[in-house]
């Protein structure tokens, strides 16, 4: 789901919850198209990954995928508030005047560790922890989901978000979360899947019950790592 926020204002930010930054069990992200990178070391991969199967029909699963850990180091496209506003704007959650502070990208940090807490258990099959639960539903809470319906004599019939422009981190979260029930009790909650590409820690949802990787780079890896470990087995296995 990706409705777009309506009217911001530059300085928006959020009032409630807390700011803490998390990296939860299992951190997943894309590649950057901006500057938000954190602690990255190592060769780069040569491009950007594309985003993940079924990222671009959920953008809770492409929120859970802003953090991504490869060959080259992690990246973080929440790192700071710049990215965390550029990368709100770019899905059409923020609207484009819209600023966030560190408090609120800290609080989106936080929304993704406990996404990908739930995530990680709906593909385990296991219950998650309490306070998982608990932020999306907090996250949903907080502020309307979608856009209102309004109407007036000049303008007719239009939808605009209930909240206030000093709320457009709770907006956006709220959108999330309601994708993110959405997806982990839908049928795609089904073929969730987490790349088994070391070291990359993706989410996505299979395309086939033999899709175990989140892009073909990742794929070409493991069959690469897998022919080299043949060839190793069989050099030994002739010198001994």
């Amino acid at each position: 789901m990706r409705d777009r926020a309506a009217t911001g204002s530059p300085g928006a930010t959020s009032q409630t919850a807390n700011g803490q930054t998390a990296t939860g069990q299992t951190a997943n992200g894309q590649s950057a198209t901006g500057p938000a990178v954190t602690r990255q070391t190592g060769t780069a991969d040569p491009a950007p990954l594309p985003p993940a199967p079924g990222a671009e029909q959920h953008v809770a699963l492409d929120f859970a995928n802003s953090e991504l850990t490869s060959r080259a180091g992690r990246l973080d496209l929440l790192a700071t508030p710049d990215a965390a506003t550029r990368w709100l704007i770019e899905r059409e959650l923020a609207p484009d005047d819209a600023v966030l502070y560190e408090y609120c990208a800290g609080r989106l940090r936080e929304l993704r560790a406990q996404l990908r807490v739930l995530l990680a258990a709906r593909i385990d099959g296991t219950p998650p922890p309490f306070e998982a639960v608990r932020t999306v539903n907090t996250a949903l809470t907080t502020a309307p989901a979608a856009s209102l319906l309004h109407w007036d004599e000049a303008q007719g019939p239009y939808r605009a978000p209930a909240h206030p422009a000093d709320r457009v981190a709770e907006h956006a979260m709220a959108a999330i979360a309601a994708d993110a029930a959405e997806l982990l009790t839908g049928p795609d909650g089904e073929r969730l899947a987490a790349c088994s590409a070391t070291p990359c820690n993706r989410f996505l949802v299979r395309t086939h019950a033999a899709r175990h990787w989140c892009s073909v780079r990742c794929g070409d890896r493991v069959r690469a790592a897998r022919a080299y470990a043949r060839r190793t087995q069989q050099a030994k296995t002739a010198g001994e």
